[in-house]
Order: structure tokens, then C-alpha cells, then sequence
């Protein structure tokens, strides 16, 4: 008997579904993008809701402008784009205007992380992470998968405030499902070896998938691990993984993250280790102060350190 296929789907996609299906209950959400509307699949929202979208070009500081002009009116706008160009580019505008004003704007960075693939370094958004959880009054957001990005996206617009959702271009794998419970304020165990966990790796976003099999890979081999799935980066759930870690008697935790290894998920866990005391080993895994370069997202993975095979073997090798 032949197995299923397994399904795969960019989170993008279900970025432009929940989109489509908030603004279906919620008639003062409004889109707003930067030219890209096919790729960042706000084209589904702008079909459904013409009245509703605003093109503004390859603008995309007046598009936080004018973003955050709407929400003091009432509105809550939602702007999508190339992360390396929002918030790469236009930082300050949602510093000073969204942030500063505290306006309930939902900020979508698409292409982020490797798995861009053949855009190339110039494309591949490894920084936004560390720029957008240094604001103040900022949320931040990473699902694991297309369907934890429709189910972010509806919440996001039913508690309004600023807020930023890193999504990626390429398929990868669904790693949840739709009845499983998702909340702004918790994250949530993707496998888990046994009852107890001398390791628990922690990823972020779509490179969840090489992590779990890593998992898998170190449950083969007599590890007791499980794998925590970041998609709330900020504000941290910090009393959740004190309480998993107490549970599971962790001694050890990885981060894995399609980010620098500065800034990002690794250097949140870090001050949470520094800031309570806490004794756990901690090995920070993602990208080494470097941009990204041209190739698919397999030849990425590998030149990085990402893949399943050296994530297994850097977490085997750190835990002896």
C-alpha cells in the first residue's frame, strides 16, 4: 500500500486565506501592498474586497504611513511585502508612526529566512527578527506552516495592536492541523519522545520541519528530546517554557531559526537564561554572521548548517 503524499504549501498561502477570511467577519480590516500582491497573495483579498485594498507601489515607507493614518481612523490595515523591504525599509516608519502611536497595524514580511531560494542574499530577509521585537508595543509572529499562518492571521486582527507575521515563500511541509488550538500567548509541543526531555529544541517558522526530523533522529538514538514550536516570539511565553522545563527536566536547550544567529530566536532564549538564572545548556543554531546566496532551498539548508542531517549532528555533538 502505497503511503500518502505528504502536503506541503508555503505559509504565504495561508497568510492570503486568513487574510480573506478576517475580513469576511471583520469589515474594517483593509489591505494594503507594495506592488507584490501575486507573491504575497494578497491577490485573493483584493479580488474579494477592491474597495477595500490599497496599491501603493514600491513605497513602502508611505505605506506604513498611511497604514498607520488608517488605523487612527478606525481601520485595521494590514501591509505586506518583501520582508528585506518592510520592515527593511521602511523601520523607522513603523517605529515612529505605527509604534510610537501604538497603532493596531499587521505588518506581513514575506520571502524571509533561506528558503527564498534562487532570490539570493539580497532577498533573504535573516535580520528581521532582531528589528522588529527591539520595538516597543511590537508583536511577533512566526508560523510553523500555512495552516498556523491562517490561524495567526485571523487572531492577529481579532486583538488589535501592532503586529508583525514572518512568512516564507517556499512549499514546506504542514507540520499542524486545523483543530489544533492556537493562542497569542502560548506555543506549542510538536513531538516529543517520551515523558521526560533532557533536550528541547526550539524553532521558529517553516525550519521546523528539519527540526522535528532531527528529533526523530535523536529519539532514534537514545535522546530524550522534544521540540517546542516558537510561533510567539514576542512577547515570549516565557512561563510556559519554565514550566515545560521543570516538567521535562530539561538540561539542555537548541534554537534553530532561518535568521542570524544574533538577535533572533537564540538570543531571546538567551536573556530569558540570563535574566531568571536559569542552568540550561544552550546552543544557538541558525545563521553565522553572514547574508544569503543563490540556490535551492536543499543546497541552502546544507551550506548553512540547516539541514536535518547537521542539525542532528551539531545537537549530538554539543550534548556529547
Amino acid at each position: 500500500m502505497n503511503e500518502s503524499p505528504i502536503k506541503k504549501e508555503p505559509s504565504r498561502h495561508g497568510f492570503g486565506r486568513g487574510l480573506v477570511e478576517a475580513a469576511r467577519i471583520h469589515h474594517n480590516v483593509v489591505g494594503l501592498c507594495a506592488d507584490l500582491t501575486e507573491s504575497t497573495r494578497m491577490k485573493e483579498f483584493k479580488e474579494e474586497f477592491p474597495d477595500r485594498f490599497f496599491e501603493v507601489g514600491v513605497a513602502e515607507q508611505n505605506m506604513a504611513a498611511v497604514a498607520s493614518g488608517l488605523a487612527a481612523s478606525g481601520f485595521i490595515p494590514v501591509i505586506a511585502s518583501y520582508a528585506m523591504f518592510s520592515p527593511g525599509r521602511n523601520w523607522e516608519q513603523i517605529r515612529t508612526t505605527i509604534c510610537y502611536n501604538n497603532q493596531p497595524v499587521i505588518i506581513a514580511g514575506h520571502h524571509t529566512g533561506l528558503s527564498v531560494g534562487s532570490d539570493g542574499g539580497s532577498h533573504q530577509a535573516l535580520e528581521d527578527i532582531a528589528l522588529m521585537r527591539v520595538l516597543p508595543n511590537m508583536r511577533v509572529v512566526s508560523p510553523c506552516d500555512s495552516v498556523e499562518a491562517t490561524q495567526l492571521m485571523k487572531l492577529l486582527v481579532q486583538n488589535p495592536k501592532p503586529s508583525y507575521m514572518r512568512l516564507a515563500r517556499s512549499e514546506t511541509e504542514i507540520l499542524t492541523q486545523q483543530s489544533d488550538a492556537v493562542d497569542l500567548s502560548s506555543n506549542t509541543i510538536l513531538y516529543q519522545s517520551s515523558n521526560t526531555a533532557e533536550v528541547v529544541i526550539i524553532s521558529t517558522g517553516v525550519i521546523g520541519v528539519e527540526a522535528r526530523y532531527a528529533a526523530q533522529a535523536l529519539a532514534q538514538q537514545g535522546v530524550s528530546v522534544a521540540l517546542l514550536n516558537a510561533r510567539i516570539l514576542k512577547p515570549f511565553p516565557v512561563e510556559q517554557l519554565r514550566f515545560l522545563m521543570e516538567q521535562f527536566g530539561v538540561t539542555t536547550i537548541v534554537t534553530v531559526e532561518e535568521h542570524q544567529r544574533n538577535g533572533g530566536l537564540g538570543s531571546i532564549i538567551a536573556e530569558l537564561i540570563a535574566d531568571n538564572g536559569w542552568s540550561q545548556k544552550l546552543l544557538r543554531i541558525g545563521v553565522d554572521d553572514q547574508f544569503g546566496q543563490s540556490g535551492t532551498v536543499e543546497e541552502l539548508y546544507k551550506a548553512y548548517g540547516l539541514d536535518r542531517d547537521s542539525l542532528t549532528e551539531k545537537i549530538k555533538g554539543f550534548i556529547g
